[in-house]
């Protein structure tokens, strides 16, 4: 899975890099998204791989609360990247005069500098809250990796600040998000209902289904997670499944379905190996 998502990402990095014509917004905004998801896989897959391979399984604490700070951080910057990516659909869609100027290459760039403080910003106190606390239980976290919540649950004091503040930025942030894309996408089905043919209006939804696998894919089992998560109770192997799914999937799923249904980046890579054939 990780070779997968290494080479997968890496090769819409390179091909939207290197191709002119792909510097367009959505592309972009798929570069940023492959960036992200090649980070979050190799702060997850080679540790846990290492477990298999090693059989050592410790982490040093703070070794674990830089993990943990990446894996929440950079979810947070994915969530506002897939937003990016639906706002970009839904003037593309719904105001298609208007998308060369509303979506210039500066705003663009200012769109992906402020998820990535916001994903920096938020997550920061993580560590520190979880530094606070006292650790009298048994250190073994039941995830393949580290996770706010279960790191959490190995403390013997008070954690009414850590389950506030957890609770408070998953709903303003990937919450807020999921809100807006799929406020998003209510305009988009409005827009592609009222175009006259129905090839016109399936033609225009058509360039939505790599956004929507992405966002189903990182939305659902992070809902998941979070419901299992809130209902309290031990950590259980469905616990662990939804987070396994949560994290590992997006990164090895995303290039595949966007280098399937992405016509551009498909004729670059058929390109390559017929070169490499040669």
């Amino acid at each position: 899975m990780y070779a997968v998502a290494t080479l997968g990402n890496l090769a819409i990095i390179l091909i939207i890099r290197v191709e002119r014509r792909l510097h367009e917004p959505m592309y972009l905004f798929l570069a940023m998204l492959s960036t992200i998801d090649l980070v979050l896989s190799s702060v997850t897959m080679p540790k846990m791989a290492s477990l298999f391979l090693t059989g050592i399984q410790e982490i040093e604490f703070n070794i674990c609360l830089t993990q943990m700070f990446l894996i929440h951080a950079l979810s947070a910057m994915e969530s506002a990247v897939l937003l990016a990516m639906a706002f970009d659909r839904f003037v593309a869609i719904c105001y298609p005069l208007r998308h060369a100027s509303v979506l210039t290459g500066p705003t663009v760039a200012k769109i992906g500098l402020a998820s990535l403080a916001r994903g920096f910003v938020f997550f920061f106190p993580l560590p520190f809250l979880l530094k606070r606390l006292s650790y009298c239980q048994t250190h073994t976290v039941t995830h393949s990796f580290c996770l706010h919540q279960d790191i959490m649950k190995l403390s013997c004091t008070d954690t009414r600040v850590n389950v506030v503040y957890g609770l408070f930025i998953i709903l303003s942030v990937m919450g807020v998000d999921s809100l807006f894309i799929g406020f998003s996408y209510v305009l988009i089905l409005r827009a592609v209902m009222e175009l006259s043919t129905r090839g016109a209006a399936l033609k225009a939804f058509n360039t939505c289904i790599s956004h929507l696998c992405a966002v189903l894919v990182f939305y659902v089992p992070l809902i998941g997670l979070s419901v299992v998560h809130r209902l309290g109770g031990p950590t259980s192997l469905v616990h662990v499944v939804m987070a396994n799914i949560y994290l590992l999937l997006p990164p090895v799923v995303n290039p595949i379905v966007y280098g399937a249904k992405t016509k551009e980046i498909r004729s670059r890579v058929t390109r390559m190996f017929l070169q490499d054939g040669r």
